[in-house]
């Protein structure tokens, strides 16, 4: 299970299950070396634009090049890599709309890196719950009820509020 914050790359059979609200995970795997994995990433903050040189971007900056460079390592190329992104969802009902800064952001990190989305769920009203294998690149995702939403949501507000609060931290290979 992959919480928000953390990122798993695995080089057999496995599987990845995640569980997301406003929250992204990248799914990526290369194809021909078998090797794959997930992370799950909020942006903190309240910023009404968020670029790539914001504080809060460092977030899902270090998130999706923590996850790359460990594929990378394990044998992965970047020219092969098979990425499908999901979540981002506006699941409190407020302006900030959180999930959709995430889902701009992973978009747009992408496209500046070279990087094409195979598959994608971003963004609308509900959490997901996210089963991925990376060896073969199969995702099953299912949308949760809003019974489910309370939970999903105090979880990230708790992890947002812990983030928030503290300095960002970290080396940032970008490559």
């Amino acid at each position: 299970k992959i919480l928000p914050g953390e990122y798993f790359v695995a080089n057999r059979e496995a599987l990845l299950v995640t569980v997301l609200g406003s929250c992204v995970a990248a799914c990526i795997r290369d194809p021909i070396a078998k090797v794959g994995g997930m992370n799950h990433f909020l942006l903190p903050g309240n910023d009404l634009v968020i670029t790539e040189l914001s504080e809060a971007a460092r977030y899902g900056v270090f998130a999706m090049e923590s996850l790359i460079n460990g594929i990378l390592k394990a044998g992965g190329r970047k020219d092969r890599l098979e990425v499908k992104v999901f979540g981002g969802g506006n699941v409190i009902n407020n302006s900030q709309r959180i999930g959709s800064k995430n889902a701009e952001f992973i978009r747009k990190f992408l496209k500046s890196e070279g990087y094409r989305i195979v598959s994608e769920d971003l963004e609308g009203t509900l959490p997901r719950r996210i089963h991925y294998y990376p060896d073969t690149g199969k995702v099953m995702m299912r949308k949760l009820h809003r019974k489910d939403d309370l939970r999903v949501v105090e979880e990230e507000t708790r992890y947002r509020n812990t983030i928030a609060a503290a300095p960002v931290e970290g080396d940032i290979d970008l490559f």
